[in-house]
């Protein structure tokens, strides 16, 4: 049987500052990314916020400070399903959350290509006759 491996890698914008819950040993910071597929204003393009969190001890929690509202992001790590019941409907209830265990602030990448890199020439084709004995 073929091990399945649950993982993601994700480039997207921090939907909302991250909330932060501290507990004896470890932090949590909850918050939301926004992911876009397609090009912003074309027909084809389609946005979604995804939740994730993402933990630290308490002795590191620096990579919390990356997390404000805005800013774009990468992270890495593994989804994490949720069940719950509804207090007030009784109705089941559940999500996908991605739980990031790497965080860090996306590179600038150039959407150009650089000046200083020559466009490739076509291949040039010669026809050569052959001669008949």
């Amino acid at each position: 049987m073929k091990k399945i491996e649950n993982s993601f890698a994700v480039t997207g914008f921090v939907g909302k500052d991250a909330e932060i819950r501290k507990f004896e040993n470890a932090s949590v910071a909850r918050y939301s990314i926004v992911v876009r597929h397609g090009e912003k204003d074309s027909e084809n393009s389609a946005s979604a916020f995804l939740s994730a969190e993402t933990w630290r001890k308490n002795e590191d929690t620096s990579t919390f400070d990356l997390i404000k509202k805005g800013k774009m992001i990468t992270l890495e790590g593994y989804f994490k399903p949720e069940e719950w019941t509804d207090a007030e409907t009784g109705a089941k209830r559940n999500r996908i959350t991605l739980v990031a265990t790497k965080v860090y602030a996306t590179p600038d990448v150039p959407e150009e290509k650089p000046a200083d890199v020559p466009e490739k020439e076509p291949e040039k084709t010669s026809k050569k006759t052959k001669k008949g004995k």
